[in-house]
């Protein structure tokens, strides 16, 4: 058994110590170059790293497991680990052949500024467009003990000070049609984030109907709306209630894109990506991780 380990910056060597228990795994630290380097990639880290690393890691093909040690966590929450424990458990299960590795979804960004070859970005929990970018901007600024203990939760009202919606124009595929079905008129939107995973910024349930092998993003958004009233229905969020709210919109859908007049930032899993305007897929069985 060959293993390899990533390491973010918020976890450390002795994290990787109780993997090593009762394995006689030999063990490399960082992205194995090739597939055959590896029998299994430990990320110990948050959806930050994850992001960082996902572009190899569907090239690899080898069984990812995930050990929360980030601010968010979202994706391991997506994946059922609450806690480094609960990777242990998932780890040893693999080793002894239980056989527990499945293939899940990603999303997929498309840059589409005019380049002659198409940039490209995977992100494994929530991308978006609009406030909530500002939010992960200001947060990435915090120290990274404060980002972890609500940090999102601390950005948002300066953020929503300043903010002023954007206009976007949506287009909308379905399954049934590979081609734009639907296209939306341009309006001004507070929020425009398409999930991969229900939650986002460390648990606000932004797309509680997501699942990470449906074939679909969940997406949501967030029309114009005064911004005392938008503050004031936040704490909804985090417990997934906020769908039920006059002006938010929930849409599941294999595809989307997303202009603006001018372009506009795009953030995922927290770290920015690239500018409008944008095409968002689904790349289906992506990357197999190991799990409960």
């Amino acid at each position: 058994m060959r293993a390899a380990a990533i390491f973010g910056l918020d976890s450390h060597e002795k994290d990787l110590r109780p993997f090593c228990e009762d394995s006689n795994a030999e063990w490399v630290t960082g992205l194995p170059a090739h597939s055959l380097d590896a029998d299994a990639i430990l990320i110990f880290g948050g959806d930050g790293t994850i992001h960082r690393h996902l572009s190899g890691l569907v090239q690899l093909q080898v069984p990812v497991l995930v050990v929360p040690c980030g601010s968010g966590n979202d994706f391991a929450r997506a994946l059922q680990f609450s806690a480094k424990k609960t990777s242990l458990c998932a780890w040893k299960r693999f080793l002894s052949g239980g056989r527990n590795v499945s293939s899940i979804d990603l999303g997929l960004i498309t840059s589409r500024s005019g380049l002659d070859v198409p940039a490209q970005y995977y992100f494994c929990c929530v991308g978006g467009v609009g406030l909530d970018t500002e939010v992960a901007r200001r947060a990435n600024q915090l120290p990274r003990w404060l980002r972890a203990h609500g940090g999102y939760l601390l950005s948002l009202p300066p953020a929503l000070v300043s903010y002023v919606a954007v206009p976007m124009r949506l287009t909308v595929a379905t399954a049934g049609n590979p081609e734009h079905l639907m296209s939306r008129c341009q309006t001004p939107l507070m929020v425009a984030a398409f999930a991969n995973t229900p939650s986002y910024g460390g648990g606000m349930k932004i797309a509680p109907r997501a699942q990470l092998d449906d074939g679909k993003l969940d997406f949501c958004i967030v029309h114009d709306m005064d911004k005392l009233k938008l503050l004031s229905l936040f704490p909804t969020v985090y417990f997934g209630r906020h769908l039920g709210i006059r002006g938010v919109e929930y849409i599941q859908t294999p595809g989307l894109t997303v202009e603006t007049e001018t372009p506009v930032d795009v953030y995922a899993d927290g770290e920015y990506v690239c500018q409008t305007p944008v095409e968002v897929t689904v790349a289906r069985n992506a990357l197999p991780v190991i799990h409960l």
